[in-house]
């Protein structure tokens, strides 16, 4: 883990609420001059806490307000079938999350979708082709009540 003090913090809080925010800004309100806070925030991204800056789009606004959390359990776990598992799974491109799990199921998926319809699409074209899976189920997540993005900084 990586030593961060309070500017750095504060770096890190604004730029996960904005990524967009100018260095100016951002300078402005730690208290630092920009050539000082853009050497922070340099230092930053090399170190790995700032891994990228990314766009939210709106799921609603695109066409695809659904999601569906996949149980997936694989038929065993040895690593070529894990491995062709997670390289496939990278092909279907509603497939938003994965985490390889402990317990049952093995994975957990979180796939975007129109509908009932669209998700059928994407069950057959992808999801039942997947190496290795010996059991799928699905459930529809009726809305959601929480997204974060941000990670807390304590």
């Amino acid at each position: 883990m990586i030593e961060l003090d309070r500017t750095d913090r504060q770096i890190l809080v604004l730029l996960q609420a904005d990524g967009r925010m100018s260095n100016a800004e951002v300078a402005e309100r730690v208290n630092l001059s920009p050539s000082a806070c853009l050497r922070r925030v340099k230092r930053l991204e090399e170190e790995g806490l700032i891994e990228g800056y990314r766009m939210l789009l709106s799921q609603r606004a695109i066409g695809k307000p659904t999601n569906i959390f996949v149980e997936i359990t694989l038929v065993n776990q040895n690593d070529e079938m894990l491995d062709a598992f997670e390289r496939a799974v990278t092909e279907c491109p509603e497939i938003m999350e994965c985490y390889l799990m402990a317990g049952v199921p093995d994975y957990m998926v979180r796939v975007i979708a129109a509908d009932v319809v669209d998700f059928e699409r994407i069950h057959r074209t992808y999801l039942s082709r997947l190496p290795g899976v010996a059991s799928l189920r699905s459930s529809f997540a009726l809305r959601t009540v929480c997204r974060k993005t941000a990670l807390p900084l304590a």
